[in-house]
Protein backbone atom coordinates (compact mmCIF):
# COMPACT_ATOMS: atom_id res chain seq x y z
CA UNK A 1 0.00 0.00 0.00
CA UNK A 2 1.38 3.37 -1.01
CA UNK A 3 1.93 6.23 1.42
CA UNK A 4 -0.76 8.27 -0.33
CA UNK A 5 -3.34 5.52 0.19
CA UNK A 6 -2.41 5.23 3.85
CA UNK A 7 -2.83 8.97 4.29
CA UNK A 8 -6.23 8.79 2.61
CA UNK A 9 -7.30 5.93 4.87
CA UNK A 10 -6.15 7.89 7.93
CA UNK A 11 -8.16 10.90 6.77
CA UNK A 12 -11.24 8.69 6.44
CA UNK A 13 -11.11 7.69 10.12
CA UNK A 14 -10.56 11.23 11.36
CA UNK A 15 -13.49 12.90 13.14
CA UNK A 16 -15.38 15.33 10.93
CA UNK A 17 -16.15 18.01 13.52
CA UNK A 18 -13.69 20.52 14.96
CA UNK A 19 -14.57 19.35 18.48
CA UNK A 20 -13.81 15.73 17.57
CA UNK A 21 -10.49 16.53 15.92
CA UNK A 22 -9.37 18.84 18.74
CA UNK A 23 -10.39 16.29 21.37
CA UNK A 24 -8.58 13.51 19.50
CA UNK A 25 -5.40 15.60 19.16
CA UNK A 26 -5.43 16.63 22.82
CA UNK A 27 -6.35 13.09 23.90
CA UNK A 28 -3.38 11.57 22.04
CA UNK A 29 -1.00 14.17 23.46
CA UNK A 30 -2.42 13.81 26.98
CA UNK A 31 -2.19 10.01 26.72
CA UNK A 32 1.48 10.33 25.82
CA UNK A 33 1.97 12.72 28.74
CA UNK A 34 0.16 10.28 31.06
CA UNK A 35 2.35 7.38 29.89
CA UNK A 36 5.54 9.40 30.31
CA UNK A 37 4.36 10.67 33.71
CA UNK A 38 3.50 7.16 34.89
CA UNK A 39 6.86 5.80 33.77
CA UNK A 40 8.70 8.70 35.39
CA UNK A 41 6.64 8.33 38.55
CA UNK A 42 7.43 4.64 38.69
CA UNK A 43 11.16 5.02 37.93
CA UNK A 44 11.99 8.05 40.05
CA UNK A 45 9.47 7.81 42.91
CA UNK A 46 7.60 4.52 43.29
CA UNK A 47 10.53 2.15 42.64
CA UNK A 48 12.94 3.95 45.02
CA UNK A 49 10.26 4.21 47.71
CA UNK A 50 9.29 0.56 47.25
CA UNK A 51 12.93 -0.53 47.41
CA UNK A 52 13.56 1.56 50.55
CA UNK A 53 10.37 0.25 52.12
CA UNK A 54 11.36 -3.35 51.35
CA UNK A 55 14.79 -2.76 52.86
CA UNK A 56 13.23 -1.25 55.99
CA UNK A 57 10.80 -4.16 56.23
CA UNK A 58 13.64 -6.65 55.87
CA UNK A 59 15.56 -4.82 58.58
CA UNK A 60 12.49 -4.91 60.84
CA UNK A 61 12.05 -8.65 60.31
CA UNK A 62 15.71 -9.40 61.06
CA UNK A 63 15.74 -7.05 64.07
CA UNK A 64 12.52 -8.60 65.40
CA UNK A 65 14.00 -12.09 65.11
CA UNK A 66 17.26 -11.00 66.81
CA UNK A 67 15.36 -9.30 69.64
CA UNK A 68 13.09 -12.31 70.14
CA UNK A 69 16.11 -14.63 70.38
CA UNK A 70 17.91 -12.35 72.87
CA UNK A 71 14.87 -11.90 75.15
CA UNK A 72 14.30 -14.26 78.08
CA UNK A 73 11.56 -16.82 77.44
CA UNK A 74 9.10 -15.18 79.85
CA UNK A 75 9.37 -11.82 78.00
CA UNK A 76 8.89 -13.22 74.51
CA UNK A 77 5.03 -13.41 74.61
CA UNK A 78 4.84 -9.71 75.50
CA UNK A 79 7.23 -8.90 72.66
CA UNK A 80 5.15 -10.99 70.23
CA UNK A 81 2.02 -9.12 71.33
CA UNK A 82 3.77 -5.78 70.81
CA UNK A 83 4.90 -6.79 67.32
CA UNK A 84 1.37 -7.88 66.40
CA UNK A 85 -0.20 -4.68 67.67
CA UNK A 86 2.39 -2.18 66.45
CA UNK A 87 3.79 -3.76 63.29
CA UNK A 88 1.28 -6.49 62.26
CA UNK A 89 4.01 -9.12 62.52
CA UNK A 90 3.41 -12.66 63.81
CA UNK A 91 6.40 -14.70 65.07
CA UNK A 92 6.08 -18.47 65.10
CA UNK A 93 8.66 -20.87 66.50
CA UNK A 94 6.79 -23.95 65.37
CA UNK A 95 7.54 -24.75 61.76
CA UNK A 96 4.32 -24.68 59.71
CA UNK A 97 3.69 -26.80 56.65
CA UNK A 98 2.69 -24.16 54.12
CA UNK A 99 2.77 -24.09 50.30
CA UNK A 100 5.41 -21.94 48.65
CA UNK A 101 4.37 -18.46 47.54
CA UNK A 102 3.58 -18.65 43.82
CA UNK A 103 1.45 -15.56 43.21
CA UNK A 104 3.25 -12.47 41.96
CA UNK A 105 3.50 -9.62 44.48
CA UNK A 106 6.05 -6.95 43.58
CA UNK A 107 6.75 -5.99 47.19
CA UNK A 108 7.35 -9.55 48.37
CA UNK A 109 9.87 -10.07 45.56
CA UNK A 110 11.80 -7.02 46.74
CA UNK A 111 11.48 -8.05 50.37
CA UNK A 112 12.80 -11.55 49.67
CA UNK A 113 15.78 -10.06 47.83
CA UNK A 114 16.59 -7.70 50.73
CA UNK A 115 16.25 -10.50 53.29
CA UNK A 116 18.69 -12.68 51.39
CA UNK A 117 21.15 -9.81 51.28
CA UNK A 118 20.88 -9.16 55.02
CA UNK A 119 20.94 -12.79 56.17
CA UNK A 120 23.28 -13.96 53.43
CA UNK A 121 21.04 -17.02 53.24
CA UNK A 122 18.60 -18.47 50.74
CA UNK A 123 15.30 -17.89 52.55
CA UNK A 124 11.84 -18.84 51.30
CA UNK A 125 8.35 -17.39 51.52
CA UNK A 126 5.10 -19.32 52.01
CA UNK A 127 1.47 -18.53 51.29
CA UNK A 128 -0.81 -18.73 54.32
CA UNK A 129 -4.53 -18.14 54.52
CA UNK A 130 -4.28 -14.46 55.41
CA UNK A 131 -0.56 -13.85 55.81
CA UNK A 132 2.67 -14.27 53.93
CA UNK A 133 5.24 -16.22 55.94
CA UNK A 134 9.00 -16.02 55.59
CA UNK A 135 11.78 -18.11 57.13
CA UNK A 136 14.17 -16.08 59.28
CA UNK A 137 16.91 -18.37 60.69
CA UNK A 138 18.38 -16.79 63.83
CA UNK A 139 20.84 -18.42 66.23
CA UNK A 140 19.54 -21.93 66.89
CA UNK A 141 15.96 -21.08 65.94
CA UNK A 142 14.25 -21.28 62.57
CA UNK A 143 11.66 -18.61 63.07
CA UNK A 144 8.74 -17.95 60.75
CA UNK A 145 7.39 -14.42 60.63
CA UNK A 146 4.04 -13.62 59.04
CA UNK A 147 2.92 -10.29 57.60
CA UNK A 148 0.01 -8.98 55.55
CA UNK A 149 0.44 -9.40 51.75
CA UNK A 150 -0.94 -5.97 50.95
CA UNK A 151 0.45 -3.92 53.77
CA UNK A 152 2.78 -2.07 51.40
CA UNK A 153 1.46 -3.13 47.99
CA UNK A 154 2.19 -0.61 45.23
CA UNK A 155 -0.95 0.06 43.10
CA UNK A 156 0.84 1.20 39.94
CA UNK A 157 -2.08 0.22 37.68
CA UNK A 158 -4.51 2.26 39.75
CA UNK A 159 -2.16 5.22 39.62
CA UNK A 160 -2.01 4.99 35.82
CA UNK A 161 -5.80 4.65 35.56
CA UNK A 162 -6.35 7.67 37.78
CA UNK A 163 -3.87 9.77 35.81
CA UNK A 164 -5.35 8.69 32.46
CA UNK A 165 -8.95 9.11 33.64
CA UNK A 166 -8.47 12.53 35.15
CA UNK A 167 -6.36 13.55 32.16
CA UNK A 168 -9.09 12.44 29.75
CA UNK A 169 -11.70 14.43 31.66
CA UNK A 170 -9.52 17.53 31.75
CA UNK A 171 -8.70 17.17 28.05
CA UNK A 172 -12.36 16.85 27.09
CA UNK A 173 -13.43 19.86 29.15
CA UNK A 174 -10.50 21.89 27.84
CA UNK A 175 -11.15 20.97 24.22
CA UNK A 176 -14.86 21.66 24.67
CA UNK A 177 -14.10 25.11 26.04
CA UNK A 178 -11.57 25.88 23.31
CA UNK A 179 -13.72 24.57 20.49
CA UNK A 180 -16.82 26.40 21.69
CA UNK A 181 -14.92 29.67 21.66
CA UNK A 182 -13.41 28.98 18.24
CA UNK A 183 -16.18 27.00 16.57
CA UNK A 184 -19.01 29.43 17.30
CA UNK A 185 -17.53 32.24 15.13
CA UNK A 186 -16.50 29.69 12.50
CA UNK A 187 -20.00 28.20 12.37
CA UNK A 188 -21.44 31.68 12.06
CA UNK A 189 -19.00 32.50 9.26
CA UNK A 190 -19.86 29.22 7.47
CA UNK A 191 -23.57 29.97 7.78
CA UNK A 192 -23.11 33.46 6.42
CA UNK A 193 -21.00 32.14 3.54
CA UNK A 194 -23.65 29.53 2.75
CA UNK A 195 -26.46 32.10 2.78
CA UNK A 196 -24.50 34.75 0.89
CA UNK A 197 -25.90 35.24 -2.60
CA UNK A 198 -24.20 38.48 -3.55
CA UNK A 199 -26.80 40.63 -1.80
CA UNK A 200 -25.73 43.91 -0.28
CA UNK A 201 -28.00 43.61 2.77
CA UNK A 202 -26.20 40.61 4.30
CA UNK A 203 -25.56 40.96 8.02
CA UNK A 204 -21.80 41.42 8.61
CA UNK A 205 -19.94 39.09 10.93
CA UNK A 206 -19.03 40.54 14.34
CA UNK A 207 -15.34 41.43 14.40
CA UNK A 208 -14.65 40.28 17.96
CA UNK A 209 -12.59 37.57 19.66
CA UNK A 210 -9.03 36.39 18.99
CA UNK A 211 -6.93 38.20 16.42
CA UNK A 212 -7.18 35.42 13.83
CA UNK A 213 -10.99 35.29 14.06
CA UNK A 214 -11.21 39.09 13.89
CA UNK A 215 -9.06 39.00 10.74
CA UNK A 216 -11.28 36.25 9.25
CA UNK A 217 -14.48 38.19 9.99
CA UNK A 218 -13.05 41.45 8.65
CA UNK A 219 -11.84 39.82 5.43
CA UNK A 220 -15.17 38.04 4.96
CA UNK A 221 -17.12 41.26 5.45
CA UNK A 222 -14.86 43.07 3.00
CA UNK A 223 -15.14 40.26 0.46
CA UNK A 224 -18.95 40.11 0.80
CA UNK A 225 -19.34 43.85 0.32
CA UNK A 226 -17.02 43.88 -2.70
CA UNK A 227 -18.78 40.90 -4.31
CA UNK A 228 -22.19 42.47 -3.69
CA UNK A 229 -21.00 45.73 -5.24
CA UNK A 230 -19.47 43.87 -8.19
CA UNK A 231 -22.66 41.89 -8.85
CA UNK A 232 -24.82 45.00 -8.51
CA UNK A 233 -22.61 46.88 -10.99
CA UNK A 234 -22.64 43.94 -13.37
CA UNK A 235 -26.42 43.67 -13.23
CA UNK A 236 -26.83 47.42 -13.69
CA UNK A 237 -24.41 47.42 -16.61
CA UNK A 238 -26.13 44.46 -18.23
CA UNK A 239 -29.56 46.01 -17.79
CA UNK A 240 -28.34 49.33 -19.18
CA UNK A 241 -26.68 47.81 -22.22
CA UNK A 242 -29.68 45.56 -22.89
CA UNK A 243 -32.05 48.51 -22.62
CA UNK A 244 -29.90 50.72 -24.86
CA UNK A 245 -29.67 47.99 -27.48
CA UNK A 246 -33.43 48.20 -27.99
CA UNK A 247 -33.12 51.48 -29.91
CA UNK A 248 -30.64 50.30 -32.63
CA UNK A 249 -32.52 47.01 -32.80
CA UNK A 250 -35.76 48.87 -33.52
CA UNK A 251 -34.00 50.97 -36.16
CA UNK A 252 -32.70 47.84 -37.87
CA UNK A 253 -36.19 46.37 -37.89
CA UNK A 254 -37.51 49.59 -39.44
CA UNK A 255 -34.72 49.61 -42.03
CA UNK A 256 -35.44 46.00 -42.85
CA UNK A 257 -39.14 46.79 -43.36
CA UNK A 258 -38.28 49.70 -45.74
CA UNK A 259 -36.08 47.62 -48.02
CA UNK A 260 -37.10 47.63 -51.71
CA UNK A 261 -39.21 44.75 -52.92
CA UNK A 262 -36.44 43.51 -55.20
CA UNK A 263 -34.23 42.38 -52.30
CA UNK A 264 -33.75 38.61 -52.00
CA UNK A 265 -36.48 37.30 -49.58
CA UNK A 266 -34.12 34.67 -48.11
CA UNK A 267 -31.64 37.37 -47.17
CA UNK A 268 -34.41 39.39 -45.53
CA UNK A 269 -35.51 36.27 -43.62
CA UNK A 270 -31.98 35.65 -42.33
CA UNK A 271 -31.78 39.24 -41.10
CA UNK A 272 -35.13 38.85 -39.36
CA UNK A 273 -33.99 35.64 -37.68
CA UNK A 274 -30.83 37.33 -36.42
CA UNK A 275 -32.82 40.30 -35.11
CA UNK A 276 -35.23 37.94 -33.37
CA UNK A 277 -32.33 36.12 -31.72
CA UNK A 278 -30.86 39.43 -30.55
CA UNK A 279 -34.24 40.48 -29.18
CA UNK A 280 -34.51 37.20 -27.25
CA UNK A 281 -31.05 37.72 -25.73
CA UNK A 282 -31.90 41.25 -24.70
CA UNK A 283 -35.21 40.15 -23.17
CA UNK A 284 -33.47 37.40 -21.18
CA UNK A 285 -30.87 39.83 -19.89
CA UNK A 286 -33.49 42.38 -18.83
CA UNK A 287 -35.63 39.78 -17.09
CA UNK A 288 -32.58 38.43 -15.27
CA UNK A 289 -31.53 41.90 -14.11
CA UNK A 290 -35.04 42.59 -12.89
CA UNK A 291 -35.32 39.23 -11.11
CA UNK A 292 -32.09 39.55 -9.12
CA UNK A 293 -33.16 42.89 -7.63
CA UNK A 294 -36.66 41.82 -6.69
CA UNK A 295 -37.89 41.77 -3.10
CA UNK A 296 -39.86 38.82 -1.74
CA UNK A 297 -43.59 39.02 -1.13
CA UNK A 298 -46.39 36.76 -0.01
CA UNK A 299 -48.20 35.14 -2.93
CA UNK A 300 -50.85 32.44 -3.33
CA UNK A 301 -48.75 29.59 -4.67
CA UNK A 302 -51.25 27.25 -6.36
CA UNK A 303 -53.22 29.94 -8.27
CA UNK A 304 -49.94 31.43 -9.52
CA UNK A 305 -48.73 28.09 -10.90
CA UNK A 306 -52.11 27.33 -12.47
CA UNK A 307 -52.18 30.73 -14.20
CA UNK A 308 -48.69 30.24 -15.61
CA UNK A 309 -49.54 26.76 -16.92
CA UNK A 310 -52.59 28.16 -18.76
CA UNK A 311 -50.31 30.49 -20.72
CA UNK A 312 -48.79 27.55 -22.63
CA UNK A 313 -50.43 26.33 -25.80
CA UNK A 314 -49.51 22.73 -25.08
CA UNK A 315 -51.28 20.94 -22.23
CA UNK A 316 -49.17 20.29 -19.14
CA UNK A 317 -50.23 17.71 -16.52
CA UNK A 318 -50.50 19.26 -13.05
CA UNK A 319 -50.40 17.33 -9.76
CA UNK A 320 -50.66 18.93 -6.34
CA UNK A 321 -52.19 18.62 -2.90
CA UNK A 322 -51.50 22.23 -2.02
CA UNK A 323 -54.54 24.19 -0.88
CA UNK A 324 -55.52 27.24 -2.91
CA UNK A 325 -55.06 29.59 0.03
CA UNK A 326 -51.48 28.49 0.82
CA UNK A 327 -49.23 31.56 0.85
CA UNK A 328 -45.50 31.41 0.01
CA UNK A 329 -42.86 34.09 0.56
CA UNK A 330 -41.31 34.43 -2.90
CA UNK A 331 -39.92 36.93 -5.39
CA UNK A 332 -42.83 36.85 -7.83
CA UNK A 333 -41.14 37.79 -11.11
CA UNK A 334 -38.04 35.70 -10.41
CA UNK A 335 -40.11 32.64 -9.48
CA UNK A 336 -42.31 33.10 -12.55
CA UNK A 337 -39.24 33.42 -14.77
CA UNK A 338 -37.67 30.25 -13.37
CA UNK A 339 -40.90 28.26 -13.60
CA UNK A 340 -41.68 29.39 -17.14
CA UNK A 341 -38.13 28.58 -18.27
CA UNK A 342 -38.28 25.07 -16.80
CA UNK A 343 -41.68 24.23 -18.27
CA UNK A 344 -40.82 25.87 -21.59
CA UNK A 345 -37.57 23.94 -21.74
CA UNK A 346 -39.47 20.68 -21.22
CA UNK A 347 -42.08 21.50 -23.87
CA UNK A 348 -39.31 22.35 -26.32
CA UNK A 349 -37.61 18.97 -26.15
CA UNK A 350 -40.35 16.57 -25.02
CA UNK A 351 -43.87 15.50 -25.92
CA UNK A 352 -45.37 15.17 -22.44
CA UNK A 353 -44.54 17.45 -19.51
CA UNK A 354 -45.91 17.20 -15.99
CA UNK A 355 -45.64 19.53 -12.99
CA UNK A 356 -45.82 18.43 -9.35
CA UNK A 357 -46.26 21.11 -6.69
CA UNK A 358 -45.79 20.90 -2.93
CA UNK A 359 -45.57 23.60 -0.31
CA UNK A 360 -41.82 23.97 -0.76
CA UNK A 361 -40.86 22.66 -4.20
CA UNK A 362 -41.84 22.29 -7.84
CA UNK A 363 -40.88 19.28 -9.95
CA UNK A 364 -41.01 19.60 -13.75
CA UNK A 365 -40.70 16.22 -15.49
CA UNK A 366 -40.76 15.25 -19.15
CA UNK A 367 -40.45 12.23 -21.44
CA UNK A 368 -37.70 13.73 -23.58
CA UNK A 369 -34.19 12.45 -24.28
CA UNK A 370 -33.09 13.27 -20.73
CA UNK A 371 -29.82 14.78 -19.53
CA UNK A 372 -26.79 12.54 -18.85
CA UNK A 373 -25.57 12.75 -15.28
CA UNK A 374 -22.14 13.93 -16.42
CA UNK A 375 -23.73 16.90 -18.23
CA UNK A 376 -26.15 18.06 -15.51
CA UNK A 377 -23.81 20.63 -14.03
CA UNK A 378 -22.76 22.00 -17.42
CA UNK A 379 -26.26 22.63 -18.77
CA UNK A 380 -26.52 25.61 -16.41
CA UNK A 381 -23.61 27.30 -18.17
CA UNK A 382 -24.53 30.14 -20.56
CA UNK A 383 -24.86 29.15 -24.24
CA UNK A 384 -24.19 25.47 -23.51
CA UNK A 385 -26.30 23.01 -25.49
CA UNK A 386 -26.54 19.22 -25.49
CA UNK A 387 -26.12 18.80 -29.23
CA UNK A 388 -26.00 15.02 -28.96
CA UNK A 389 -29.43 14.72 -27.36
CA UNK A 390 -31.13 18.03 -28.17
CA UNK A 391 -32.25 19.26 -31.53
CA UNK A 392 -30.30 22.38 -32.59
CA UNK A 393 -33.16 23.42 -34.82
CA UNK A 394 -35.28 24.24 -31.77
CA UNK A 395 -33.36 27.50 -31.41
CA UNK A 396 -33.14 29.46 -28.17
CA UNK A 397 -30.64 31.89 -26.72
CA UNK A 398 -28.82 29.30 -24.64
CA UNK A 399 -29.36 31.41 -21.51
CA UNK A 400 -32.57 29.84 -20.20
CA UNK A 401 -31.07 27.40 -17.66
CA UNK A 402 -28.22 29.81 -16.86
CA UNK A 403 -30.81 32.44 -15.91
CA UNK A 404 -32.63 29.80 -13.84
CA UNK A 405 -29.51 28.99 -11.86
CA UNK A 406 -28.55 32.64 -11.35
CA UNK A 407 -32.02 33.60 -10.12
CA UNK A 408 -32.11 30.58 -7.80
CA UNK A 409 -28.71 31.52 -6.37
CA UNK A 410 -29.78 35.14 -5.92
CA UNK A 411 -32.88 34.17 -3.90
CA UNK A 412 -31.49 31.18 -1.99
CA UNK A 413 -33.39 28.52 -3.93
CA UNK A 414 -32.01 25.16 -5.02
CA UNK A 415 -32.27 23.67 -8.49
CA UNK A 416 -31.39 20.03 -9.21
CA UNK A 417 -31.69 17.67 -12.17
CA UNK A 418 -32.75 14.06 -11.85
CA UNK A 419 -34.26 11.25 -13.88
CA UNK A 420 -37.96 11.38 -14.65
CA UNK A 421 -40.22 8.38 -14.24
CA UNK A 422 -41.37 9.18 -17.77
CA UNK A 423 -37.88 8.48 -19.05
CA UNK A 424 -36.67 12.04 -19.54
CA UNK A 425 -35.32 14.73 -17.25
CA UNK A 426 -36.74 15.97 -13.97
CA UNK A 427 -35.98 19.51 -12.68
CA UNK A 428 -36.51 19.95 -8.92
CA UNK A 429 -36.88 23.55 -7.71
CA UNK A 430 -36.77 23.88 -3.92
CA UNK A 431 -37.82 27.28 -2.61
CA UNK A 432 -38.72 26.50 1.02
CA UNK A 433 -37.74 24.40 4.02
CA UNK A 434 -38.80 20.79 4.39
CA UNK A 435 -38.79 17.67 2.25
Amino acid sequence: MSLLNRIRQAETFKPKSLLGRTTLTLAVSSLMIAVVSTIALNVFIIDPIAERSADDEAALLVLSAQTWVELPPQARPYFELELAQSHDLIISVAEQSLPPLTRYLPFTELLLSKLRQRLDLDVSMYDGDDLIWVDVPMADYNLQIGFSPDRRDVQLLYVAVVIAGLGAGIVFLTSLLIVRKIARPLVQAAKQAEEFRGLADIEPLPETGPRELVSLARNFNTMASEIALLLANRTTLMAGISHDLRTPLTRMRLALALLPEGVDPSLVQRFENNLEAMDTLISDALRFAKGTREERQEIALRPLVEDMLQSFDQEVAFHTRVESDLVADLALNAFSRVFMNLVGNGLKYATNVSVSLTANQVVVSDDGPGIPEAERARVFQPFYRLEGSRNPSTGGSGLGLAVVQQLCAAHGWQIEIGDSVQGGASFILRFGEGD
